[in-house]
């Protein structure tokens, strides 16, 4: 049996959308952020090291970083949300799921940690906003006449980038970002979405 190893509001909604997506019977453990600090409990370091979320035991493995998780999970459960490496689409497919965590949540990071250090961090919000509006123009100019990030139907590479465009939708960006707004919607009306975000518990960026 699959085990997520859940955080509330944190990358790991979108393993739960990819779990349902698949069809295959999961378990999850449930952790809560730190009222104060919003840190992981000290929990998940018997899990893994790194004590971060998603998190997932399959087959007697130990799975972490989401990109990896969605990967491996898709070519073993519904290769259908995975793409062939031989397919011409295959070098998107995977620039996609390297740019939502290497790219795209970088500055949004950033602005989130030096908002804790109120005027001090002052100076740098003009160039963190900067970047942010920058990835994610990219993204909009990318989603131009297209449904998904990857061919005519869901990948993996959807799921991955999901989280971009819920922190997106958390910070008021959709309004002007027709396209990523559009395709937020697209997968947030789906099902398994809904069902994953029941079973996971409130998550703010919905």
């Amino acid at each position: 049996m699959i085990i997520v190893h859940h955080l509330n509001n944190s990358r790991s909604q979108r393993i739960l959308w990819l779990l349902e997506e698949l069809g295959v019977p999961y378990d999850i453990q449930h952790y809560q952020r730190d009222a104060v600090t919003s840190l992981a409990p000290p929990e998940l370091k018997a899990v893994h090291p790194l004590g971060k979320s998603p998190i997932v035991t399959d087959q007697g493995e130990i799975l972490a970083e989401s990109g990896m998780i969605i990967d491996v999970l898709s070519r073993r459960y519904g290769p259908h949300l995975a793409v062939d490496p031989s397919s011409r689409d295959y070098p998107t497919y995977l620039h996609w799921l390297h740019f939502a965590e290497g790219s795209a949540m970088l500055p949004f990071l950033l602005a989130l940690y030096t908002s804790r250090l109120g005027e001090a961090a002052a100076p740098l919000q003009p160039r963190i906003q900067a970047e942010i509006m920058n990835h994610m123009t990219y993204v909009e100019s990318y989603l131009e006449g297209r449904d998904y990030f990857v061919g005519a139907q869901l990948t993996g590479a959807d799921i991955q980038m999901s989280f971009v465009g819920d922190i997106a939708k958390g910070n008021g960006l959709l309004a002007m970002l027709p396209n990523l707004r559009a395709w937020v919607e697209r997968i947030h009306a789906r099902p398994q979405w809904q069902v994953a975000l029941e079973k996971g518990g409130p998550y703010r960026f919905a």
